[in-house]
């Protein structure tokens, strides 16, 4: 497939979908990510805005190296928040892991999202996958 979709609402703060399934997904994920925040009113502050999208950033990449090579990413705002659900088709949860410090094997997303978001979720889809949520302070 190798290919990137977005679909964005016609309301400023209705949801910003994106399917992708190849390492341009990531910067299309991101691009995304960044007129979301610029199309929010009031707009989040740089730092929050520039926060969302590395969490947007991480999700898509774990979802991609580790969950079957494709995704589905939502972004939604919220009154106080900023959701992001990542769907991917691979049955392995993300888990906590101590981070390889040489660069080769990674382990520095998972836990800098949890550090980041106010909260996380995965949640099993019935179809198989899962959906891994973060809520980020607007």
């Amino acid at each position: 497939m190798n290919s990137t979709t977005i679909a964005h609402s016609r309301t400023p703060h209705g949801p910003t979908t994106v399917r992708g399934d190849s390492a341009a997904g990531i910067s299309q994920a991101r691009q995304a990510a960044r007129a979301f925040t610029d199309r929010l009113t009031p707009a989040p502050c740089p730092d929050r805005a520039d926060t969302f999208v590395l969490v947007v950033s991480e999700l898509v990449t774990n979802a991609l190296r580790h969950g079957g090579g494709a995704f589905t990413l939502r972004l939604n705002a919220h009154p106080d928040a900023i959701e992001v659900a990542v769907d991917d088709d691979g049955p392995q949860l993300p888990r906590m892991r101590t981070p390889d410090r040489t660069g080769a094997g990674g382990g520095f997303g998972w836990p800098m999202v949890n550090h980041l978001a106010r909260t996380t979720a995965i949640t099993r889809r019935a179809a198989g996958g899962k959906t891994v949520t973060a809520l980020l302070p607007r």
